[in-house]
């Protein structure tokens, strides 16, 4: 991934996000999808990675999925540690909150160590290979990644549901600027939306081992009220038209 010379401070939370080269759909299929929720993960550690030990686990999640099938929240093959060992890491940052769109991720993170989010951000550019070794391409994968520093506790509970309500444009486009025409429906996607940290949010077990959620849900009142919350606000949404996401908006 390419550098930046942003100076990130530690323990400040920042919104991220990392968008493919030409806005290109990377993540296509399931095992695409699968890879870059294990890559946020392994690539977050200063450790050297054991890439085929790994590799080896997530293909054992992948099995346990496919055999059971529907996920539901006391289905136990969900949790994280299923595809992940709990192993001692040094992390990089800590992974508040994110989601993985066809062509872009969204992250809200708060940097642990000197350089934390830049080390993170260069460790995860290896995504690369996969995809380009998959879909027969070559260079960059992503563009440099944009950031923006959560300065107040307003901009965190607004960019906590932008990053969470993201996946909305896969059932309807265009709803950041007419609105959501069916919120019903819309509500009961993103309660289905794998790819993101919102199904940890409301209590059902997915990937929980990829996202820290304590400081947040305690900064929301907890697992009721995050999705009282985005639930709220989809259908003041449907009613309201367009949102200003002055200073949360990347896209």
């Amino acid at each position: 991934m390419p550098k930046r010379k942003t100076q990130f401070a530690n323990n400040e939370i920042y919104h991220i996000i990392i968008r493919s080269v030409g806005d290109t759909p990377i993540f296509i299929d399931e095992d695409d999808h699968f890879r870059g929720i294990f890559s946020l993960y392994e690539f977050n550690n200063s450790n050297k990675i054991t890439i085929w030990n790994r590799r080896r686990d997530r293909k054992r999640f992948k099995n346990k999925i496919r055999k059971i099938g529907v996920r539901s929240e006391s289905s136990p093959f969900l949790d994280g540690r299923d595809i992940i060992s709990l192993d001692k890491r040094d992390v990089f940052v800590e992974i508040l909150a994110f989601v993985i769109m066809p062509n872009h991720i969204h992250l809200i993170v708060r940097q642990l160590s000197t350089d934390g989010i830049s080390r993170f951000m260069q460790k995860f550019g290896g995504l690369a290979w996969y995809f380009n070794n998959k879909y027969s391409r070559k260079g960059h994968l992503f563009c440099t990644y944009r950031s923006i520093h959560i300065e107040n506790n307003e901009q965190l509970r607004n960019v906590f549901i932008y990053v969470h309500c993201n996946a909305i444009s896969l059932i309807e486009p265009g709803w950041k600027k007419n609105g959501i025409k069916n919120p019903k429906k819309v509500i009961e996607f993103l309660r289905n939306y794998r790819w993101s940290s919102y199904l940890d949010y409301i209590g059902i077990d997915n990937f929980r081992s990829v996202s820290q959620r304590d400081f947040l849900l305690e900064f929301l009142g907890g697992l009721r009220e995050c999705m009282d919350m985005i639930d709220n606000w989809v259908k003041y949404k449907s009613k309201k038209g367009n949102f200003d996401f002055e200073g949360i908006d990347l896209e």
